[in-house]
This record gives C-alpha cells, sequence and structure tokens, in this order.
C-alpha cells in the first residue's frame, strides 16, 4: 500500500460530497455515491489492516514545510485501520437508515455527512496536532448543520448548546497546541514522543488537548452536552453521531496519552477516575429516564467510561481490550439507537409509558433490540460479553480491583435498564397509537415499522454475534493494535521518517 493511498479515506468522501452539491438533487444518485464512497473507505480500511497487521507502520509527508515544523503527515497502523473501516461500515448502515426515514430528504443531508466522515477519517490517520485540529473542525462543522437541518425548535436549542460546547472545546484544542508548539517547535506527533512524560510543562500543555477529547468524548464531569443535544437530533443522525463525534474523542485519547505522556504511570489516576465516574454517572443517570433514547443515550456516557480503563490502565491487554469495546459499541450503540428510532419514526414517541407489544408487531425489530440490548449489558454469547470480560480481565491482572468491580456492577445496572425498556416497548400492553410532535395522541391505528427501518439494526446487531462467538480474529487485530501503543518505536520511525 503506497503512502499516498492514506488520503484516499479524506479526498474519496470530500469529492463525493463535492459532486452531490454541484448536480441536480437526485435520491438515488445520493443514496449510490454516499454508500458507494464510504464502502471504498471500508475497502481501504481492510487493505490498510492487512497490511499493518504485522505491527508495521505506514506514513506519508504530503507538504514541504518538515523544515519549520509543520508537516502535514499522514500515518496508518492497526489501530488506525480498525477505526476506519468499523467507521465506514457504520456511515454506511446509517446512511441508509437515513434514506429510509426521510431525514435525509434534504439536499444537504448526504454531502454534510460525507463530510463529517471525512474529518473522521481524516483523524484517525493524521500524525500531527494541528491538522488533527482542522480534521476534527471539519468533523464539526456539518455536523452543527445535521443536527439542526430537519428544524424544529427543539433541535435548534439541542445545536446551540452542541455549537457552543463544542467550540469552548475547539478553544482549549487549539490552546493546548499553541503551547505544545510554544514549547517544542513541532506538532509532529513522532516528535513529541514522550516529551510529555519528562517535561511538568508539555505535560500541562498537552492535558488541554486532552481536556478538549474529553469534552468531545462526553467524558464525567464534562458530559452534560450529550443527551442534550443527542435527546433532540434527528433518528439517524443521533445514530450516526454516537459512531463518530465520541469516538474521535476516545480515538485521540488512546493515542495521545500513547506517544506524548508513553502511558506515564503518574497521571494514570487522573485517567481512571475520568472512567470511573463516566461509569458511574452514566449509569445512574439512565436510572430517571423515560425515553428509549434518553436511556440510551446516558448509557453512552457510561459505555465511553469502559473504554477509558484502557489507556487508565495501559498495559497491552488493557489497550486490547479498550479497542475491543470501542468497536463493539460503535455498531451496538447505533443498533440500539436506530431500534429506537424506527419506533420514534412509526408511532411518534419513544417513552415507554406509550409503548409497548412490539414484539408481536415488529418481531426483527425485536430481536435486533435484544441482541445488542444484552450485548451492551455484557451478557454472552455477543461482543459485549468479550469486551467487558477483557476489562475486568485487564483490571484484575493490574490489581486495580475497584476498576473490575464497577465495571461488572454498571453492567449489571446496565442490563437493568436495557429490561425496562424491553419491558416497557417490547412486552405488555399493544399500545396501538401514534402521537403527534407535541405529545397529542392522534391516533389509535395500529402501524406497521417498515422492513427499510429495521434491517439496519439488523445487519449490526449481527456484527455484535459474529464478534462474540467468531471473537479470536477481532481480538488478534486489536493485541496488534494495542502492541502499537504500549511500543510506539515503530510508529515513530514512521512519522519523523527517520
Amino acid at each position: 500500500m503506497n503512502g499516498w493511498l492514506l488520503t484516499l479515506p479524506v479526498a474519496v468522501p470530500l469529492f463525493a460530497a463535492a459532486v452531490l452539491v454541484f448536480t441536480p438533487n437526485s435520491v438515488a444518485l445520493q443514496r449510490l455515491l454516499s454508500i458507494a464512497a464510504n464502502g471504498a473507505v471500508l475497502v481501504l480500511g481492510a487493505v490498510l489492516l492487512a497490511r499493518t497487521y504485522d505491527g508495521s507502520v505506514i506514513s506519508e509527508n504530503l507538504s514541504g514545510w518538515t523544515q519549520v515544523g509543520i508537516p502535514i503527515m499522514f500515518a496508518g497502523d492497526a489501530f488506525s485501520a480498525l477505526m476506519l473501516c468499523v467507521t465506514a461500515l457504520l456511515v454506511m448502515v446509517c446512511l441508509g437508515f437515513a434514506f429510509a426515514t426521510g431525514d435525509a430528504a434534504h439536499r444537504l443531508f448526504a454531502p454534510m455527512a460525507l463530510v463529517m466522515a471525512a474529518g473522521v477519517y481524516g483523524a484517525y490517520l493524521t500524525a500531527d496536532l494541528f491538522n488533527l485540529f482542522v480534521f476534527v473542525e471539519v468533523m464539526l462543522a456539518p455536523s452543527y448543520v445535521l443536527l439542526v437541518l430537519a428544524g424544529g425548535r427543539k433541535r435548534v436549542a439541542a445545536g446551540r448548546l452542541y455549537l457552543t460546547v463544542s467550540l469552548l472545546a475547539s478553544t482549549i484544542f487549539l490552546a493546548g497546541i499553541g503551547l505544545v508548539y510554544g514549547l517544542a517547535g513541532t506538532v509532529n506527533l513522532g516528535q513529541l514522543a514522550g516529551s510529555a512524560s519528562g517535561s511538568p510543562a508539555m505535560a500541562v500543555a498537552g492535558s488541554l488537548i486532552l481536556i478538549a477529547m474529553g469534552v468531545k468524548a462526553a467524558l464525567v464531569p464534562v458530559h452534560g452536552w450529550l443527551p442534550r443535544a443527542y435527546l433532540h437530533a434527528a433518528p439517524a443522525v443521533a445514530a450516526l453521531f454516537s459512531g463518530l463525534l465520541t469516538k474521535v474523542g476516545v480515538y485521540v485519547i488512546f493515542r495521545l496519552y500513547a506517544v506524548m505522556y508513553e502511558g506515564d504511570p503518574q497521571y494514570a489516576w487522573v485517567v481512571m477516575l475520568a472512567a470511573l465516574l463516566s461509569m458511574v454517572v452514566g449509569v445512574l443517570g439512565a436510572v430517571g429516564e423515560k425515553t428509549m433514547r434518553a436511556i440510551l443515550a446516558f448509557h453512552m456516557i457510561s459505555q465511553i467510561g469502559y473504554m477509558i480503563i484502557g489507556p487508565a490502565l495501559f498495559t497491552t491487554v488493557a489497550l486490547a481490550a479498550g479497542i475491543f469495546y470501542i468497536i463493539h459499541h460503535v455498531l451496538v450503540k447505533a443498533a440500539l439507537l436506530i431500534c429506537a428510532g424506527a419506533v420514534e419514526v412509526t408511532y411518534g414517541t419513544g417513552r415507554l409509558d406509550r409503548l409497548g407489544g412490539l414484539v408481536n408487531r415488529a418481531p426483527w425489530l425485536a430481536a435486533a433490540f435484544m441482541v445488542a440490548a444484552l450485548s451492551l449489558a455484557g451478557m454472552p454469547p455477543m461482543s459485549g460479553f468479550i469486551a467487558k470480560l477483557a476489562i475486568v480481565r485487564a483490571a484484575i491482572l493490574e490489581a486495580h480491583y475497584l476498576a473490575a468491580v464497577v465495571a461488572v456492577l454498571v453492567g449489571l445496572l446496565t442490563l437493568l435498564s436495557m429490561i425496562k425498556i424491553w419491558n416497557g416497548a417490547f412486552w405488555g400492553h399493544n399500545g396501538e397509537a401514534t402521537w403527534d410532535e407535541e405529545g397529542e395522541r392522534s391516533s389509535a391505528t395500529t402501524r406497521v415499522i417498515k422492513p427499510s427501518l429495521v434491517a439496519p439494526a439488523v445487519v449490526l446487531a449481527s456484527f455484535s454475534l459474529i464478534f462474540g462467538i467468531g471473537a479470536e480474529p477481532l481480538l488478534a487485530a486489536t493485541t496488534v493494535a494495542a502492541e502499537g501503543l504500549t511500543d510506539i518505536t515503530a510508529y515513530v520511525t514512521a512519522v519523523t521518517m527517520r
């Protein structure tokens, strides 16, 4: 794989977005180009994973500014390849769901989704801090548009909150990059290797970037924006956001803590505290919620905490478990949000006291929800069981018994929340009514959820079964990715081209 091919995951979606903007509005063309562009990225990600499976790193410098410390460096290893693959798959499925719900009816929806995806792919492949900032902003700008595109007072209010928090985080991010450049004279990640572990000033500068990523990942105590924004987003947008926005924050935390801090144990307690608080606060926040989507949104905060245990422990076993958890969660959370979205689109509400009996009227949706929900709670044989077991095992191996106990208890509370949704929406009375946007009962007619709304959830939930029953290949790939984080020699060599 030539180094310049690393730019294609960014270039292809951007080109497709430009074509859609400047051609006549055609749903067929939008569906074809947007899904084909991300399908191409999925293939490129698979090729990159095959080329880096031996632990090697592929890099490419696209600028001649290396002497002034501002290269445009791309680098791909097993970690970034895995993230490319799972993200591209998620975007394809969520776009299919968006066309089924009608969320993609606006001619700007598909182009904005493509630009956002290009920003995410770029964030996974860049190897310098300034371009990471650029790609994060490329990701965020269309996300504001997608959030408010469908209109409505609540969505606009959610968009304002999301925009304000994102701008604050971006300002902190940029300040951190400025400090790093002022202290080190470079933003190249390879040249910054180990800089924060040997210099308190660099540690402070790097911490600003990590705080900004903590906001974007919705870690406690900077998590409040997520449930408010996701609750009012269009169903397809919420599913799309769940696998993209927070995961970029988590990815950058993994990467920076490995490269700049080299997993310095003196900062591990801060990372572990954020992880455990996120797990507990997220799962408790879901207890009092009454809608499917609100419960799922709070659980997203809780699940981010599981992932962050990886860098907190910073062993190969823990990092591999954390990366496995990221991949599992991207697919399962989107499947659950698509289930909730299919219900909302059909019946006009996600309130549990207004639903019921879906197991009879939508058995495939019920099956997809059950698989994804049990996986989220960590039940065998789904991928969530493997992910949680790996996290608990990593914690016990490092004698961090508190993390292991919290992980198990939060898993049990997650199971109770999933049972609550199941009993309210899928079991019980028939719930034969539809509801308008003001929450008023508008019809007593029983509606059937369209197969096109159910299929995306079934596809994503099936991957949880596949990665649960046949977990070994993915576990092996995540171990390779984790080894590249605990030993950054190959990454530094490739990025600095020495």
